[in-house]
């Protein structure tokens, strides 16, 4: 493994923390983080088939879970497709399989990855990293908890823009800021307030 699974661990939280809630790219996020019920789960497989079985462990571990005790897994994967691309074709049978367990309408994976890139963009975009994670990762969700968050929000649509305008803001240089503070946080054993 790159890292030991807690410092795996520990740079995701930093982004958690510092990017998503910090940032306000998620606005459900900080209450599932404070409330403690984010799952970090590392992975130290690289085979496809192996991190699909254990995708599905996880999402029969949520379904076993009351919401209450955990709402959300994030799956790291730190070892497996460093290229964005064999990532995003992996995602397909992520989904695949979700369908294949009849868990769609149950359940929804977000994705994120060090070199994320939506279509239509250009890699060096800033727009991107809005999904740019220290690790490829797997966002495993709850869809009720999904629609409850949906339903807290105004105009959900209007998030992604605000995504894309908060990124603009703080630009390449600040982002490279944030994302060095993450492995300075990862690497002191510090976990940043929410």
């Amino acid at each position: 493994m790159t890292f030991p699974a807690d410092l795996v661990i520990a740079e995701t939280r930093a982004w958690v923390r510092r990017a998503v809630i910090g940032l306000n790219l998620c606005p459900f996020a900080r209450a599932v983080e404070a409330r403690d019920r984010m799952r970090y789960v590392v992975s130290d497989s690289t085979d496809p088939a192996a991190i699909l079985a254990q995708m599905m462990a996880e999402f029969r571990l949520l379904a076993d879970t009351p919401v209450e005790d955990t709402e959300t897994t994030l799956l790291i994967l730190p070892d497996a497709f460093p290229d964005f691309l064999d990532f995003n074709d992996f995602l397909e049978l992520a989904e695949r399989g979700l369908r294949r367990a009849g868990l769609e309408g149950t359940f929804q994976i977000a994705s994120f990855h060090p070199d994320y890139r939506f279509a239509g963009t250009e890699a060096d975009d800033i727009a991107n990293a809005t999904n740019r994670s220290p690790f490829p990762t797997l966002h495993l969700l709850r869809e009720s908890s999904i629609d409850r968050a949906v339903a807290s929000v105004a105009n959900p649509d209007s998030i992604f823009e605000a995504n894309i305008a908060t990124m603009r803001r703080l630009g390449h240089e600040g982002w490279q800021a944030l994302r060095a503070q993450c492995r300075k946080d990862r690497d002191s054993g510090g976990t940043p307030p929410l």
